[in-house]
């Protein structure tokens, strides 16, 4: 069975070599992301944090690289192109262009958070 990104009951048991040859289907899944993976992204400062985060939501929002923000949670949407595909998935190579510092919730996607905790939707290239 082909695993789908959508339907959990269809992963395979994590392996963490499975990425190198992966079509990177969990960087077309939504990413919620935190101001220090927005930080380590080099997206915005602690300075402009610190004056106001709803300005840096409205303004990451207008250059395309957040979707939303939930003030509630803090929690910021990373931005998807038309195709579902993560902002910072290169479209030719499937490999993440800010990999060195990617947010956490993809350093620690399968293996410690995510839907099915343990298990991904690697499909092979």
């Amino acid at each position: 069975m082909k695993p789908d990104k959508d339907r959990p009951s269809s992963w395979k048991k994590y392996d963490p070599n499975f990425c190198t040859q992966c079509r990177a289907n969990c960087c077309s899944m939504p990413v919620e992301i935190k101001v220090e993976d927005l930080i380590r992204l080099k997206l915005t400062t602690q300075d402009e944090v610190d004056h106001s985060v709803k300005k840096l939501a409205k303004r990451l929002k207008k250059e395309g690289f957040i979707s939303s923000f939930r003030e509630g949670t803090s929690f910021f949407m990373l931005a998807q192109r038309p195709d579902g595909d993560c902002y910072f998935l290169h479209p030719q190579t499937r490999l993440c262009t800010v990999y060195q510092l990617r947010p956490e919730t993809c350093r620690n996607f399968p293996a410690v958070m995510g839907t099915r905790v343990g298990y991904c939707p690697a499909e092979k290239k």
